[in-house]
């Protein structure tokens, strides 16, 4: 099976601000942004999967008209810190998370353990498809964490992985 994952568009929020799981609006360049990312991606696809936030979606309908939405394709719920500036989360909650992204939670959030669950869980479920093509329109932290599981890449390192708008990356899975 040949997994071509994609990260969304560029969005049209003020840059330093954390969004997460926010729907936030993609930038006006979309239509010419998705257009670029389509080329990177096969068309003759079995199956699309996308995080149901609209910056997805919109790429995935560009993609297929059939296409199926999971939860746990969702990029990191950042809780109390949802659209606000990361330079206005207070230091302290800031240093303690980031000292332990694995484990810690932001207030009301997710840790990135559960963020793992969540995606292997999903790529657990993919694997027993029978389909040769699949397309998977996603968020830059459930990217990074597919190249770590098919790549055997260590979680705590995953932020070392540099992640573009649009970008896509290729797995095989031969199970």
């Amino acid at each position: 099976m040949e997994i071509y994952i994609a990260r969304h568009t560029k969005v049209a929020i003020k840059k330093g601000i954390c969004y997460g799981q926010s729907n936030v609006e993609l930038a006006s360049t979309f239509k010419k942004d998705i257009t670029t990312v389509l080329t990177k991606l096969p068309t003759d696809v079995d199956i699309v999967f996308s995080s149901p936030l609209r910056r997805c979606t919109l790429l995935a309908e560009k993609l297929s008209t059939q296409y199926s939405t999971d939860n746990r394709l969702l990029e990191c719920n950042f809780g109390d810190w949802e659209l606000i500036a990361w330079n206005d989360i207070p230091r302290n909650q800031l240093d303690k998370w980031g000292n332990d992204f694995i484990n810690q939670k932001p207030p009301n959030g997710e840790a990135l353990k559960d963020i793992n669950e969540r995606v292997i869980s999903f790529i657990e479920e993919l694997i027993k498809y029978d389909v040769d093509k699949v397309v998977i329109i996603t968020h830059a932290t459930v990217l990074r964490i597919f190249h770590q599981h098919f790549n055997k890449y260590p979680l705590g390192k995953i932020f070392d992985l540099k992640v573009d708008y649009g970008e896509v990356i290729k797995v095989i899975n031969t199970k």
